[in-house]
């Protein structure tokens, strides 16, 4: 069983989508197709959405978790930690190197003494 998330995609890649599987939600596409049909509607995919953005899980033993994502255009990216794939997000804050020297506490410590 595969799942298909798309976004912002052209409605023609939608109804092509639908003649292997069933749309749930919008945007959302669950079925149960073989392995080539899943690698040629994945290339599919990747030569008609331009713009937007596509995730696909499927079922894979060779993981411990027993499925696999494949991501498109997304600023999120999966990352492999001890065999498991974890989504990994990209930092919102802008990392900052520690101020060299004393630190204020320290400061104020010494100031006292």
């Amino acid at each position: 069983m595969i799942t298909i998330i798309l976004s912002s995609c052209p409605p023609s890649l939608r109804g092509y989508l639908t003649r292997w599987l069933i749309e749930v939600s919008s945007g959302v596409y669950v079925g149960k197709v073989n392995a080539r049909l899943r690698e040629k509607i994945w290339d599919i995919i990747l030569a008609e959405i331009t713009n937007g953005r596509a995730i696909m899980t499927y079922p894979d033993q060779s993981t411990e978790q027993g499925f696999s994502i494949l991501m498109h255009n997304h600023e999120w990216a999966t990352t492999d930690l001890e065999g498991l794939q974890l989504i990994m997000r990209p930092s919102t804050k802008k990392t900052t190197r520690s101020p060299r020297g004393w630190s204020n506490a320290s400061r104020r410590r010494r100031a006292r003494r």
